[in-house]
């Protein structure tokens, strides 16, 4: 998803791939030449525009420098890069480095580094200078950038030059040190087996009893959940991944859920927690600063009803808590959302569970949630709260499709719209239905209005009023609960999508037409994945830019690509305004775009991040600004959104709400913003959450309220039966006042 300006960049050094032998000599210096190029390094997204050659006038020391330079039309990235030729062992990697540059404009100029796990649970960490990227005019200078190694998971390692944009750069006399030594001196990494990886003698088919769940019991279940994750994010030999968290789990409810009274519970846990030995204390923490922006929550450990002496082991937890490597839970560099590593899905996605399982999924997500989800204080239920509110659904579900509803009942908690039901929910899925007739409907004015249908003898701004004899309004109040969304406008469009979903041959739909008379029809459903298919490749057929009037132009972002960016900012510049239609998902393309809006480098948005040495706090970033563009637009821009622009989109309309001359028409959007991190539960159940904060400069807040328009304009159904956009009508009138 998303979101951030370099989105683009991860995605094309995610796909490139090289299987050239690898030197010992590092070629550092870029002396050693064949074929014109310092040997074994390549030219990274290699197309034309773009040049890499050896520069013998210019060198930094010894006779060659490299010399990278924009050469073409569309401004992009490019990279020259080398791949290390061993896994290395050590906890941080530096490369430093000399460049320099000559008119680095729509861009920059840096280093960039990148480490390539060998696991499907932790993405590419990269560095490449963007927030102190190098522009304008430079002389030699050096550089330096550091990413976190983690050798257990790492599987190559890149380093490079980067340059983003128009102009030249210089590179020369890298260094690679690790924990700073030199490369050269470096011990290699011999895999390490973590003791979390094992069983330690636990059957994981035993059979745990639970007994009836009395409210003593929850309660007793719920301070289990809470302190279980605690440990597991703070205790230092747990989070090192000494011990399998989940089995340990399993292994102390038997005795856990025999105990009689809370003497005898609290004496359990803290003989527990010792079992797991004594903690030294911890010269490294630090104190929580008074600028963090969200503190952990510990609230829950003094307002319990547990003795002193189990208080003070977890306080002295808390104190001496784990610092540096964590098993569990890993922060991307660069956008700093949360990496869950090491999490097991057990059985497949066509069992159900037994309840120790389920009860695990509860606790792992409640824990999850708790320490690194950013939005956790805007969900509507207080989340100390949860835990107790669901720990009996969870243990009492009987079937696989009552596990799968009860979890995504539980993801609807966190009030956001990234905690869709991405894999695992096959009979959430077969519930729905697989076909659907073809048909595409709004919510318009609070009504489920036909937008389009085909050979079902419906017509464009037909209102639904009940399906299969059961109305609307009763069909909608039982899925709520079951679509996860940041707000009602969002929540209201994910069940617009499905509400003609089937598994019948045919719907009986009921409707109003625009007579007013009520009406009936039995109509055919089709396969709803090809007539999906078919739709949006319809769709996909429009133009992506365009003169909708004599001297306005229009973008549509669902459909812009990359060559089509420079094209249309030269077709319509001189255009009397210009409107950009978010109405959609757009590719993440935007950062090429935005600065055409501004004269001056603008701030327009900052974000928080977690902090995994003191889980729960969040810090906010710097902000992060668009660069000032020589071609600045000087018409009108009106941007379109509604509740189908969230994510990705929401983020390129506050790039484009900068513009000092911009207003953002339409309606309330998605309110999800931020760079999405996936979890995986027991059941191969799989989802997601926004994964780091996104906020304006001063802080004002877009999760769960949007994207909010200076002009609110929405759809009426009116405007739909006379086959209208009123909202691009709308942004055709501004522009012509």
């Amino acid at each position: 998803m998303m979101k951030t300006y370099c989105f683009t960049l991860i995605i094309f050094l995610t796909i490139f791939t090289t299987g050239c032998h690898q030197k010992n000599d590092l070629n550092l210096d870029f002396e050693d030449i064949k074929d014109g190029l310092p040997i074994n390094w390549f030219i990274l997204h290699h197309q034309t525009g773009f040049s890499v050659t050896l520069d013998t006038t210019n060198a930094k020391s010894g006779k060659y420098a490299i010399a990278m330079e924009f050469t073409g039309d569309i401004v992009d990235y490019h990279a020259f890069t080398f791949k290390l030729p061993h896994h290395y062992d050590g906890e941080e990697i530096t490369l430093s480095g000399y460049i320099k540059t000559e008119n680095v404009t729509d861009g920059f100029a840096g280093l960039w580094l990148m480490v390539d796990p060998d696991t499907v649970w932790r993405p590419y960490e990269i560095s490449f200078m963007e927030q102190n990227g190098i522009t304008g005019t430079n002389d030699w200078r050096k550089y330096e950038i550091t990413l976190d190694m983690f050798p257990s998971e790492n599987n190559e390692i890149e380093i490079g030059g980067l340059l983003s944009g128009k102009g030249k750069m210089w590179m020369d006399d890298l260094k690679v040190t690790i924990d700073g030594k030199d490369i050269e001196k470096a011990k290699l990494y011999h895999p390490k087996s973590f003791p979390a990886k094992e069983n330690n003698g636990y059957d994981m088919n035993s059979n745990i009893v639970f007994p009836e769940m009395s409210k003593l019991k929850i309660d007793d279940l719920e301070l289990l959940g809470k302190i279980w994750g605690f440990l597991k994010y703070h205790h230092p030999r747990i989070a090192k991944g000494n011990y399998n968290w989940d089995y340990e789990l399993f292994r102390i409810l038997p005795t856990y859920l025999s105990v009689a009274n809370h003497e005898q519970r609290d004496c359990v846990l803290v003989d527990w927690i010792n079992h797991y030995g004594k903690i030294s204390k911890c010269k490294t923490s630090k104190s929580i600063s008074d600028s963090t922006f969200l503190k952990p929550d510990l609230t829950w450990i003094e307002k319990s009803d547990i003795s002193l002496k189990l208080k003070d082991v977890l306080y002295t937890i808390y104190k001496n808590r784990n610092q540096g490597y964590q098993y569990y839970i890993k922060m991307r560099p660069y956008t700093g959302n949360p990496v869950f590593m090491n999490e097991e899905a057990y059985m497949g996605k066509e069992h159900l569970p037994d309840a120790k399982f389920r009860l695990l999924s509860l606790f792992r997500y409640w824990n999850m949630i708790n320490y690194f989800f950013p939005y956790k204080y805007m969900t509507d239920m207080n989340w100390n709260s949860i835990l107790q509110e669901y720990i009996p659904y969870f243990i009492k579900s009987e079937s696989r499709l009552e596990y799968e509803l009860i979890a995504a009942r539980l993801l609807g908690e966190v009030c956001d719209s990234h905690a869709f039901l991405q894999e695992g929910w096959d009979n959430v899925e077969s519930l729905k239905g697989f076909k659907q007739i073809p048909a595409v409907v709004q919510y318009v004015e609070n009504q489920f209005v036909i937008t389009r249908a085909e050979n079902t003898g419906l017509k464009r701004g037909d209102i639904i009023t009940g399906i299969d004899g059961k109305p609307i309004g009763n069909i909608v109040d039982s899925l709520k609960r079951y679509y996860p969304a940041s707000n009602n406008a969002v929540r209201m469009n994910f069940i617009t999508n499905d509400i003609l979903r089937s598994n019948k041959n045919y719907i009986q739909i009921e409707y109003s037409s625009s007579s007013g008379n009520v009406k009936q029809k039995i109509i055919k459903t089709e396969n709803r994945k090809t007539w999906l298919y078919n739709f949006s490749k319809e769709k996909d057929t429009h133009s992506s830019y365009k003169f909708i009037d004599k001297d306005v132009g229009y973008i549509d972002m669902r459909t812009i690509a990359k060559k089509d960016i420079s094209v249309a900012k030269q077709v319509f510049n001189n255009t009397k305004g210009l409107i950009i239609d978010i109405r959609s998902i757009p590719p993440d393309i935007f950062h090429m775009l935005a600065p055409y809006f501004v004269s001056n480098t603008k701030g327009f948005s900052k974000h928080t991040r977690g902090n995994p040495d003191n889980p729960g706090e969040f810090i906010f970033t710097p902000t992060y600004r668009i660069p000032k563009s020589k071609d600045f637009y000087k018409g009108k821009l009106v941007v379109i959104v509604n509740e189908e622009t969230f994510s990705n989109a929401e983020y390129a309309a506050m790039a484009f709400q900068a513009g000092e001359n911009t207003t953002i028409i339409g309606s309330q959007t998605g309110g999800t913003d931020g760079n999405i991190s996936k979890i995986v539960l027991p059941g191969g159940l799989i989802t997601y959450i926004s994964g780091n904060g996104i906020y304006y400069p001063d802080g004002k807040e877009t999760q769960r309220v949007g994207i909010i328009p200076d002009i609110e304009v929405r759809p009426t159904i009116k405007g739909i039966r006379e086959g209208r956009d009123e909202p691009l009508e709308k942004a055709i009138e501004i522009i012509k006042q």
